[in-house]
């Protein structure tokens, strides 16, 4: 496919009560988030949270998914959650949405965080695939018997990171 047949993915700051409302639908209704147990009322809470940023993606207009950024604290740069409408999985779509957030993220710190489910491993494969390492395991984290795997990406130590 040539660039005039490419889809235009375009993404930008959640901009409304309604979106807010359809990312937390999509979350809720998707895995990991339905073993995580979370519903509607707590995806809403966290898109809403204003400590949180987040990134609406619209694929030739249309909805197509979300990421959930933390710029604070003590894992800043820590991608919290990001989401694919289940019809366009599989089309490249989280690996773009994942260099958005690591873009935004790399300008202010020099490390990438995440965590991926034990029972999740096609979102851990992806997240090696782009060059995630694996830096600890938090067991009965969230659900007993399962672990959240903690990740990271980095381009160096924090001591001399200068922003971008």
């Amino acid at each position: 496919m040539d660039d005039g047949d490419r889809e235009v993915l375009t993404i930008r700051p959640l901009g409304s009560p309604d979106e807010a409302e359809a990312c937390a639908r999509m979350m809720c209704a998707s895995e990991p988030w339905i073993t995580l147990l979370r519903d509607f009322a707590a995806a809403l809470t966290l898109i809403q949270d204003p400590t949180r940023e987040v990134h609406v993606a619209r694929l030739d207009g249309r909805f197509a998914g979300f990421v959930i950024l933390v710029m604070c604290g003590a894992f800043t740069g820590y991608i919290q959650s990001i989401c694919i409408t289940p019809e366009l999985r599989g089309r490249g779509l989280g690996s773009r949405l994942m260099a958005f957030a690591e873009e935004r993220i790399l300008r202010e710190t020099p490390n990438v965080f995440l965590c991926v489910s034990s029972f999740n491993p096609d979102a851990r494969r992806l997240y090696e695939r782009l060059g995630y390492e694996v830096v600890g395991e938090l067991k009965d984290y969230i659900i007993a018997g399962h672990s959240e795997i903690l990740m990271r990406k980095t381009t160096g130590p924090l001591a001399g990171f200068k922003k971008a």
